[in-house]
């Protein structure tokens, strides 16, 4: 029985032409060659040393922060199976700490498992904190403080996530405001024909790191925004009056769209993701802004 070959993935596309299974190196030069003439390739920046560094610096603490919340899962749910329920407020403070040491048990056994347990979120969370030091020394070094001011104008972003940010996308040049939510995946996927046109979850395609961040940004922009605190004014103090208005734009902005998607009752986590795309777009206004 004979099959066709565009109904597996492995195999060429429709778009090859039939019967072509040739590939040379002498054959790709010659179609990078007429790529390249038409127009079809784009110039992309290779990051330097110093950028893949700390790129490897801030993606540490992105594993040191995934580690410390399957340690403090552990430890919850082993307590959580021994009855034992925090309800002095919110947990993983130093009040929440000293909760935990006071956790006696007289199985010998399930105190070797808390301890193991208590250790590594002990540990863990020692982790995440000598990378923060480390990322809050770096943004503040000379390369990179002004690109993290920059983006400090926005609720939301911190000196961390402004680092992680500038580090990930590197050329913020080669995005538009609009362009930059689909580099992130923060677009919807479309399946659309003729006159039908039908949009589903977003693609979440290309950098997660940089997903994640825009996320929980965003969520900082559903408070209140009249008056800036003294947080916001002493970012707003590093930068030129210009970055100022424009972070003050945004920030106006954005949590008026919150309002606007409270109004229309849209889910939290939907809107939240929308806010997201539109964050993107205000830190590649920031950014570029001369």
């Amino acid at each position: 029985m004979l099959r066709s070959t565009a109904w597996w993935p492995h195999r060429r596309s429709w778009s090859a032409l039939a019967g072509d299974r040739v590939k040379t190196d002498a054959r790709d030069a010659a179609h990078l060659t007429r790529l390249l003439r038409l127009g079809e390739i784009t110039a992309v920046t290779v990051p330097d040393a110093e950028v893949e560094a700390v790129r490897d610096l801030v993606r540490a603490r992105e594993d040191a922060r995934a580690d410390l919340m399957r340690v403090r899962h552990r430890l919850s749910k082993l307590l959580l199976r021994q009855g034992r329920v925090y309800s002095g407020g919110r947990a993983w403070t130093t009040v929440h700490e000293t909760w935990l040491r006071r956790q006696r048990f007289d199985d010998p056994h399930t105190t070797a498992a808390f301890d193991h347990h208590f250790d590594a979120v002990l540990s863990t969370t020692a982790a995440r904190d000598r990378l923060d030091e480390q990322i809050l020394t770096v943004a503040a070094s000379p390369r990179w403080a002004d690109p993290v001011d920059r983006l400090g104008c926005l609720r939301g972003v911190s000196a961390l996530t402004g680092l992680a940010l500038t580090v990930e996308i590197s050329d913020w040049t080669r995005f538009t405001g609009s362009s930059i939510g689909a580099y992130v995946g923060l677009v919807p996927t479309e399946y659309s024909s003729g006159s039908s046109r039908v949009q589903g979850s977003i693609t979440k395609a290309g950098n997660a790191h940089v997903r994640r961040l825009l996320i929980e940004s965003a969520w900082h922009h559903r408070a209140v925004y009249r008056n800036p605190g003294p947080t916001m004014r002493a970012r707003w103090a590093k930068v030129d009056p210009a970055l100022k208005d424009r972070g003050h734009a945004g920030n106006r902005r954005l949590h008026q769209q919150w309002c606007r998607f409270n109004e229309r009752k849209k889910p939290h986590v939907v809107a939240n993701v929308a806010i997201a795309r539109e964050l993107a777009g205000w830190c590649w206004s920031l950014a570029t802004l001369t």
